[in-house]
């Protein structure tokens, strides 16, 4: 397993945002479905190595982020998309993909075929020249997806990847993840349920800090019945099982 979890929290204060969780994930698209403030993205900023724990086990890649030597060692191996991604709006495109080639330690010889390849895999090939300034929201995104897997990452996280993308996009992205995950764990996190009905093979409901449910789409979908809300039956079993949670 790519990802380990156990017993894992985080408090903000006196707000316990993720709260005992356990998760286990190998290759595969796996999808963190629920509702904003679920805890989606205080968890996937953990499996990032970007905040500690504040109790339990987290073993990514067969290491322990707790210390120095393998948090950099799984960092050099791992893909990330913020929800909220910081970026530099003099860059180009190519520019900033090449940055963050260089932070994950791509060797030089690799880096311009690597960032040329990333660049071309979300679309943006006939844009890598541009100014990030110039790019519209659904480019950006598509931008930093691509500096999320300019390493080949073994352990890809995305934090609600396909906000921003019309419709077209969102099924090109979908594609992409299916063929990201035959050789790497990808990790989405997303309230769009759509997202992982039709891309994960896994998918854990996440609400008030807690797992409420893991297992197949289909299996979710199995879990609700014409009686709960949605147009689908997947959206049907989302309903049903966070109002089982919160019973």
């Amino acid at each position: 397993m790519n990802v380990e979890i156990s017993a894992l929290t985080r408090r903000f204060g006196t707000v316990q945002a993720v709260a005992g969780v356990d998760l286990q994930a190998g290759p595969g698209v796996f999808g963190l479905l629920g509702p904003n403030g679920a805890g989606k993205t205080s968890l996937l900023r953990m499996m990032a190595t970007a905040l500690p724990p504040s109790s339990g086990t987290l073993r990514l890649l067969g290491r322990d982020p707790g210390s120095h030597r393998p948090r950099c060692e799984i960092r050099r191996r791992l893909g990330y998309l913020p929800q909220h991604p910081g970026y530099l709006p003099g860059f180009t495109v190519t520019e900033y993909v090449e940055y963050f080639a260089l932070l994950k330690e791509v060797p030089s010889a690799r880096i311009g075929a690597a960032v040329a390849t990333a660049v071309e895999r979300v679309g943006l090939g006939d844009r890598r020249k541009a100014r990030l300034r110039t790019l519209s929201g659904g480019m950006l995104r598509r931008a930093g997806i691509a500096q999320a897997i300019v390493n080949q990452p073994d352990l890809l996280l995305l934090d609600e990847p396909t906000a921003g993308l019309d419709p077209q996009q969102r099924v090109s992205f979908r594609a992409l993840l299916r063929e990201l995950g035959e050789h790497a764990t990808v990790v989405v996190s997303t309230h769009l349920v759509e997202d992982v009905a039709t891309a994960c093979a896994e998918v854990a409901l996440m609400d008030r800090g807690r797992i409420a449910f893991q297992g197949t789409p289909a299996g979710l979908a199995a879990r609700g019945d014409e009686r709960d809300v949605g147009d689908t039956p997947i959206e049907r079993g989302y309903s049903a099982v966070l109002s089982e949670a919160r019973s």
